[in-house]
Order: structure tokens, then C-alpha cells, then sequence
């Protein structure tokens, strides 16, 4: 469908369902790690497992990058293909031989693609829905973050579900959202450029100003959000034995835990509107690293007020991503907006394979104690810094 007529709600639910559905994909793996280990006969996957698709994602997003794949071609088109991609891979765990290596290669694989999903779903938002932009990204970032928690609600809804079951739906579900979005959004003309990505965007991301607030909010936001959404099942194993007596669906309260990002994504993009995306972006930041520090406490508290500790958490934790989008977004030229988003988004990614590493290193050294998560607490304190000091922002 090829239109210059703009978009409407309507086309903004697609753009969040295919979104949704597409990166559904990032976390299936985590969510039959459980049912793969005993196969595997090892336990020394839970950081790795992650740290896969992180890498993947990583190298995707260079390569999309350098060759300007979001600026040169159909956005739309570029998501389907990379969506039809990621899920194939992510299907490979069935077809090769159940290996340590081949689960990780697959779970790369499912990476390097999604970088034509979240960021490309972010540049055709960016395109049509400008003017109402910070509620926009707070809608699609949503969609990432309940697409991140579904294999979790699969897992903790279908306990007798094989592991075969759930990467099959999780793969057919992200396909239908791209054919989906094809079908439904309107294309704007391609840009067919030849040449590769220039270099020379860096010193716009290092210059005072608006962008490079954004940026440092971003990287220390991403610091502390993919580490904590990885080892979420490893807090709630903490917070279990601390309460034997209660027993609780691990893999639903993740998935509430993680979730719950989606009422602080669309509800910051709504607020947005009135008071504009930074000091959204700032509350949810102190609010986030406020639950940080108060995790070892946490530990102790009853069911239901841990539930309700985890919910504020996960709605601050990936509520301020939205808008720190929208900063980076509205303050980059429209020519090579695809791209930036991209390479941002790649280096943030980068950061979350180190804190990733770094806590589950110590949670190891630690034997397993609840203060290693005060390692993510410099991230959001570097956000707000980057958001509220002068120089970064002005």
C-alpha cells in the first residue's frame, strides 16, 4: 500500500501490534531456558542467553547502519523481511542439534535481526507521526516491552506447553505482525541511495544540545533496563527463598514485572504531550533508581507489596525509553533519522552486554546476593545527570 495520505490511530495500533509481535522474539529464549538446561546439562547459560541476542543486535545494527538499509529502502518492507528473518532463526534451536553453541548461534541470529524491527519501527513512527510524537513512541515502546514479556506469560500460562511450542508461536506470532504492517501501512517513496553510512554523524552525538542530553539519558537508562528484565527470574528465585511458604507463578510475575513497562510507556507518551518528553524522562529515571536502591530491602517485604514494588519498578524502568527516544528522534535531520535511531540504539546495546556480564559475573561471585543489583544503579543516576545538567543539554 503506497500513499502520502497520513496515518491514523488506525495505522499506529499496526505499527504497535507489529512491534509487539515482532519482538516477542528477544526473550524466548530466556523463557524455555528452564526446559533446555537439563537438555543441555548446564546452568551456565542465564547470561549468555541474553547476551546473544544482544550481540546479534549489535552487529545488525552496524550493518544496517553502514550500509543505510532504514534510509534506503521501504521501511516497511525492511521490517517484514527482517521480522520473516529473526523468526527463522529463532526457529533453528529445533532444526540443529541441541547444543550450547547452536542455541547460542540461534538466539544471534534472532538478534542481527531484530535490528531491522525496533528501530525501523521506531523510524516509521518517526516519519508519519512527528507532531504527536512523544505519545507515539510511548505506544511503540510499550508494544516492545509487553512483546519482550509475552514468552514469559506463554511459559507461566502453558507450564504442560514444550519448549517447541512456545518458540513456534513466539515465531508465527512476529510473522503475521510484519505481513500485518505490509498490508496495512502506507510506504512512503523509496529513497534509493548508494554509498555507506558517514562517519562523520559522531561529532553530532558528542555536541552540547538537546541530542546529546538525550543520548547520555538513553545510554544510562540502557545500562540498568536489559540487565535487570534478564536476571528478573533470578531476583524472584532470591525473593523465594526468603519466603518458602509462598508459592507464586515465577514466570507470570515476570511477566507482570516486565509488562507493566507498558502503562509507564503510554502513560508517559500522554503526559508528554502536556509537560514534553524530558521531564517525563527524569521522573521516571529517579523512580527507577529509587527501586534500584531498594531492592535489598525489598527482599523482606510481604507478597503483595513486593508485587506492587515490582510493578512501579517495571512501569519506571522502561517508561523513560520512549522519550528519550523522542529527544534523540525530533532533534536529528530527516535524512538520516533511520540510521542515527540505529546507531544509538547499537550502542546502547552495546552498554546492556557489559551490564549484563557484569551482574551476572558478580551475582556469581557473590553467591548470589541481592546486593549485586546496586551494580545498575549508575545508570539511571548518569541518565538524570545527562538530562538535568546544563552543559549536556544545552
Amino acid at each position: 500500500m503506497t500513499s502520502n495520505k497520513p496515518p491514523g490511530n488506525i495505522h499506529l495500533f499496526v505499527i504497535v501490534l507489529a512491534q509487539f509481535a515482532g519482538t516477542s522474539l528477544w526473550f524466548a529464549g530466556n523463557a524455555i531456558l528452564p526446559n533446555l538446561q537439563p537438555l543441555l546439562g548446564t546452568t551456565a547459560l542465564s547470561g549468555w542467553i541474553t547476551s546473544a541476542v544482544q550481540l546479534g543486535f549489535i552487529t545488525g545494527t552496524l550493518a544496517y547502519t553502514l550500509y543505510r538499509v532504514p534510509d534506503t529502502y521501504p521501511a516497511t518492507r525492511v521490517f517484514l523481511v527482517s521480522v520473516m528473518a529473526a523468526a527463522v532463526c529463532n526457529l533453528l534451536i529445533l532444526a540443529l542439534p541441541l547444543r550450547s553453541e547452536w542455541v547460542l548461534l540461534s538466539r544471534f541470529g534472532t538478534g542481527f535481526f531484530l535490528a531491522g524491527v525496533y528501530p525501523v519501527g521506531m523510524k516509521i513512527a518517526a516519519d508519519w507521526f512527528r507532531p504527536v510524537l512523544g505519545r507515539a513512541m510511548g505506544f511503540l515502546v510499550g508494544a516492545l516491552v509487553l512483546g519482550t514479556a509475552l514468552p514469559h506469560l506463554i511459559r507461566g500460562v502453558g507450564k504442560s506447553l514444550p519448549y517447541e511450542g512456545v518458540l513456534l508461536t513466539v515465531s508465527g506470532l512476529a510473522v503475521a505482525g510484519g505481513v500485518l504492517l505490509v498490508w496495512i501501512m502506507p510506504v512512503k517513496p523509496a529513497v534509493l541511495r548508494s554509498g555507506t553510512f558517514s562517519l562523520g554523524v559522531f561529532p553530532m552525538l558528542l555536541r552540547p544540545g538537546p541530542l546529546r542530553a538525550g543520548v547520555i539519558g538513553y545510554f544510562g537508562h540502557m545500562w540498568e533496563l536489559y540487565a535487570l528484565w534478564a536476571f528478573l527470574p533470578a531476583l524472584l528465585t532470591l525473593y523465594a527463598q526468603h519466603h518458602a511458604d509462598f508459592l507464586f507463578n515465577k514466570s507470570i510475575w515476570a511477566f507482570l514485572g516486565i509488562g507493566a513497562g507498558f502503562v509507564g510507556c503510554a502513560g508517559g507518551g500522554l503526559l508528554a504531550l502536556r509537560v514534553g518528553s524530558r521531564p517525563v524522562a527524569v521522573a521516571y529515571l529517579m523512580v527507577s533508581c529509587g527501586c534500584t536502591a531498594l531492592i535489598p530491602l525489598m527482599i523482606y517485604a510481604s507478597p503483595g507489596e513486593f508485587l506492587g514494588f515490582l510493578t512501579l519498578y517495571g512501569i519506571a524502568l522502561a517508561g523513560d525509553s520512549p522519550q528519550l527516544t523522542t529527544i534523540i528522534s525530533t532533534n536529528v535531520p530527516d535524512e538520516i533519522r533511520g540510521s542515527l535511531l540505529t546507531l544509538v540504539t547499537c550502542i546502547g546495546f552495546s552498554i546492556t552486554v557489559i551490564s549484563i556480564q557484569s551482574l551476572a559475573w558478580l551475582l556469581a561471585y557473590s553467591g548470589g546476593s541481592v546486593w549485586a543489583f546496586w551494580l545498575l544503579l549508575p545508570g539511571p543516576l548518569v541518565g538524570i545527570w545527562g538530562l538535568m545538567n546544563k552543559r549536556a543539554a544545552s
